[in-house]
């Protein structure tokens, strides 16, 4: 396989720096990396731990005074002492999705649910399976690719490497094209106290290979009856696409309402391949989503679609960081947030352009309805270029619905709600309307339609 990693292209500002945390231990940081790290595994994955925990021992949480976290205040978090989540399969219930019915993995609280699983309808090259469930072949060629994506070392990246005792695993064998989309679901069931869990995914295709993935973080039905309870998702995702691969992503978090969901995603793209990510974030009382792209070979074509539906008091903040280290490539980025009441939405995404990246394309494009003249949203597109043969274009939008388009669909006999509806759910499907499973597609729409929060001030 032909994906090679080049030294740190990302210049990312969240990462610790030791020399000035040394003298600033963060007590409460420990204490959570105590818990997730009470249970050992053994050889090369204890090893990997044991680095991490070394490196987050040394780590601050971020605080508002970092400019990548600026907008995002996570001293709420810091006021919850939370528990490592159990594996607690019982009255579990969630969307199968039809096209993934025998393709699919379930993890609950970070732990894998054999019994909500299924893994029957694939063909040959392509494995699908948690890592304990892997031979022992199969784990020495996991252990070159896991944790070794850009971005490492950020404290909430490393807590999770610190912790793993398991992953959700997707290796794609060289030129094999796999027509059935493979469905990951991490589900989060709250105990009696806030817990934690910190899902892991692995994402390998070999050159030449095709898929399609779903990862999906629930809790919708998780404890059915129940009122919303506190937890902490955690989660990283790592997707090494080969040379001339492609890879189809689609990523929803909805979250409990009192929720924080952290989530990474690192894909390294080698020469020619292609990656997608729709990325659609709709739960969680406070969420971050760190996006990114690591281009390691000429050619690459790189598309990012995303959506941010939030209401009440949600925080939702997205960053993503594009690095076009080779010719020829390509991005395009539009990320769209609806936001209503008092939400608070972000967006910062980043594109670096060096001098070896000539003749590349990027574009990149933030658009945001605000609902309410109490929702707020801070927008940051950032092109970086030194690359003097390229074609590069950013750009931001923050608007609200048009009082003319309500009043032209009223005199048409619908009513201000109705006519707000439509409006709001044609904003969005611009997006939803790209991902390539049709039952997902339909779930997400209806789920938007029915979101009444978003239609009264």
């Amino acid at each position: 396989m032909s994906i090679q990693v080049s030294p740190s292209p990302i210049p990312n500002s969240n990462l610790v720096s030791l020399t000035s945390t040394l003298l600033d231990k963060d007590t409460y940081l420990t204490e959570l990396l105590n818990q997730v790290t009470a249970t050992k595994t053994e050889g090369w994955l204890q090893e990997l731990r044991q680095s991490a925990a070394n490196w987050v021992r040394h780590s601050t949480i971020p605080t508002t005074r970092e400019e990548e976290w600026r907008f995002t205040d996570l001293s709420s978090l810091r006021k919850v002492q939370f528990n490592v989540g159990t594996g607690n399969f019982a009255s579990l219930e969630f969307d199968i999705l039809p096209e993934a019915a025998n393709s699919r993995l379930v993890f609950v609280n970070g732990v894998f649910a054999p019994e909500l699983s299924a893994v029957s309808d694939l063909p040959s090259g392509i494995v699908v399976s948690n890592l304990a469930g892997l031979s022992v072949v199969e784990q020495e060629g996991v252990r070159q690719y896991l944790a070794q994506a850009e971005g490492a070392q950020e404290v909430f990246t490393a807590l999770n490497t610190a912790g793993i005792t398991d992953a959700a695993v997707v290796w794609v064998k060289k030129n094999v094209v796999v027509e059935t989309p493979i469905h990951l679901v991490f589900i989060s069931v709250a105990g009696e106290t806030a817990t934690i869990s910190q899902p892991r995914c692995l994402v390998v295709a070999e050159s030449g290979s095709q898929v399609t993935l779903v990862e999906e973080y629930t809790n919708r039905e998780g404890a059915k009856g129940a009122k919303e309870e506190v937890y902490l998702t955690n989660a990283v995702t790592e997707v090494w696409v080969g040379d001339n691969a492609e890879v189809s992503h689609t990523r929803v978090e909805w979250e409990g309402a009192e929720a924080f969901h952290i989530g990474k995603t690192a894909i390294a793209q080698a020469r020619d391949s292609r990656y997608t990510c729709h990325a659609i974030t709709l739960g969680a009382k406070l969420s971050r989503h760190n996006l990114e792209i690591l281009q390691t070979g000429e050619q690459t074509q790189t598309t990012l679609n995303g959506l941010t539906i939030i209401s009440g008091k949600q925080l939702a903040d997205t960053h993503s960081a594009i690095a076009l280290n080779y010719p020829h490539g390509t991005s395009e980025q539009l990320h769209k947030c609806i936001v209503g009441d008092r939400a608070h939405a972000v967006f910062n995404g980043k594109v670096f352009v060096p001098k070896l990246a000539q003749l590349t394309n990027a574009s990149q494009l933030n658009r945001n309805l605000l609902l309410s003249s109490k929702a707020r949203v801070d927008t940051k597109p950032q092109l970086e270029i030194t690359a003097d043969n390229v074609k590069c274009a950013h750009g931001a939008t923050v608007s609200q619905l048009e009082d003319d388009e309500i009043f032209y669909l009223q005199s048409r006999g619908i009513d201000e709600n109705d006519a707000r509806k439509l409006l709001i759910n044609a904003f969005a499907a611009e997006v939803i309307n790209q991902i390539p499973i049709p039952s997902l597609r339909e779930i997400l729409l209806n789920t938007v339609n029915n979101l009444k929060s978003l239609t009264n001030e």
